[in-house]
């Protein structure tokens, strides 16, 4: 008879346990990141009474099962219930949930164990660290090299806190540096019904220069100063460009130079081949003006040539070169050294068509400050500055465990790691080695599925219920056994 109370009692123990594990989960149904736990039961030894016995052959005697009495029952597990949660879109820049395996490492400062969360409600302090709510610093990469398919972060380097205003690699992030300009690439048409001016032929022996446009074009123009003849005469209209084009470049110092570039069509002619077969080429003359404060002096100005298909022709480097290198020297006032870039005319054509030539591509830029920021799902900060142009400021990194249903809880949504759940030893990309991709200005809500957990009460409810049961009729049998002596 005391056997079936302290078997009730063992039952009353754990349903409550599991009762206190229901209780939390509905408790945290709205807990960002937050995962479920489940609680199971398991018996506990039973005392055998009588043991098997095997069936005995010679006598014809049948076997018999053992014969035992359970002693209650205990609870089995808690296991945390790693299933992803629901998610909620918030629009905040710094909201983060992970869509796959993975989780968030965060530290408080630099000393102290790595813990690990889903819950990406991150912010940045007035330092420029990103932090989680309690203020534990986010880690991830902020070395990085730009190569091929763009920026790529150094992941070999040990993790860091995260900073979108400073670091030890890239100093102040608030302010982009300037970059001086080594490349201008222009693209476009020019009109090939325009009237040549006439000029340089390309004759064997000749050379381009200022001195044989003047000499072709004769003495009826008045010549500016850059070497075109452009006006006082009756023939000026032909010596205006034919089309100009506005180029901004930059210095090491962020200074703006704009430049314009005056094309002419400048000699059409038949050329014969070494095959005999002739064809028609076109030269254009261009001249670089630096504009008031600087000077275009090397290269400043040049001729290209086109065949009868309207293609640029590239076998002549030297008379004709598409691509020069242009030498820009500023103004004292600016105080900046000389700087030189290339010239890319290899994607311009000429078709009967308006001239249509623009720039596509200046790689220089002046200074700018940090006005926003924005996360991708790879985990790359990129800061987006006044002057148009981006940066990255850090890349998130995530940690994976073989079991991840083995970290255990520690409090404020996160987790530290056990001997059961695998070590952590370095981050991982987003996306990359079996971590998941990052949704930006969501976040991950908890797991809890408040239908199960209430199916779940009830049954706790009624078990908790029935092993009180057992505990009263124990009780009344013993009574009924002391009443028995009279």
């Amino acid at each position: 008879m005391m056997m079936s109370m302290y078997a009730s009692v063992s039952g009353l123990k754990a349903h409550q346990i599991c009762m206190d594990v229901i209780g939390n989960n509905i408790a945290n149904v709205n807990t960002v990141g937050f995962k479920a736990s489940r609680a199971t039961f398991q018996e506990i030894f039973s005392q055998t009474l009588s043991p098997a016995s095997t069936p005995d052959e010679v006598t014809g005697r049948g076997g018999t099962n053992p014969m035992q009495v359970g002693l209650g029952m205990n609870i089995d597990a808690i296991d945390v219930q790693m299933n992803r949660g629901s998610v909620q879109r918030t629009e905040s820049p710094t909201d983060l949930s992970i869509e796959g395996e993975g989780f968030f490492i965060v530290r408080s400062g630099s000393d102290g164990e790595f813990l690990f969360t889903r819950a990406g409600n991150f912010t940045i302090d007035k330092q420029g660290n990103l932090v989680t709510s309690s203020g534990q610093n986010v880690y991830g990469w902020m070395k990085y090299e730009y190569g091929d398919n763009g920026y790529v972060f150094d992941t070999q380097e040990p993790i860091m806190p995260l900073n979108l205003y400073s670091d030890i690699y890239n100093s102040n992030k608030r302010i982009i540096s300037a970059k001086a300009t080594t490349i201008a690439v222009l693209s476009g048409n020019l009109d090939a019904t325009v009237t040549p001016v006439g000029g340089y032929t390309g004759k064997e022996g000749e050379v381009a220069t200022i001195d044989t446009i003047l000499d072709a074009v004769g003495p009826d123009g008045t010549p500016g100063s850059d070497g075109i003849p452009d006006g006082g005469t009756e023939n000026s209209t032909n010596f205006d460009p034919h089309f100009i084009v506005p180029v901004s470049v930059y210095d090491d110092l962020g200074n703006e130079y704009k430049l314009t570039i005056k094309f002419w069509k400048n000699f059409t002619q038949s050329v014969t081949g070494p095959d005999g077969e002739t064809t028609v080429e076109t030269s254009w003359y261009y001249v670089i003006d630096g504009g008031s404060n600087a000077t275009a002096t090397q290269a400043a100005s040049g001729f290209i040539k086109f065949d009868s298909k309207g293609r640029l022709i590239k076998d002549d480097l030297v008379n004709f070169n598409y691509k020069p290198t242009i030498e820009i020297t500023p103004s004292i006032a600016m105080g900046s050294q000389p700087f030189s870039f290339e010239l890319n005319m290899e994607q311009l054509s000429m078709f009967a068509d308006d001239s249509s030539v623009k720039t596509t591509r200046v790689d220089g830029y002046p200074p700018g400050t940090l006005v926003t920021f924005s996360i991708g799902s790879d985990g790359v900060i990129t800061g987006v500055y006044d002057n148009g142009r981006q940066q990255p400021l850090g890349q998130i990194a995530l940690a994976t465990f073989e079991n991840p249903a083995g970290l255990q809880k520690v409090g404020a949504n996160q987790f530290a790691q056990t001997p059961n759940s695998g070590d952590f030893k370095v981050g991982k990309q987003p996306g990359h080695d079996g971590a998941g991709v990052l949704i930006p200005g969501t976040l991950e809500m908890s797991n809890v599925d408040l239908a199960k957990q209430f199916t779940e009460m009830i049954i706790t409810q009624r078990g908790f219920q029935a092993n009180s049961r057992v505990m009263t009729t124990s009780d009344e049998i013993l009574q009924e056994l002391a009443n028995m002596k009279r």
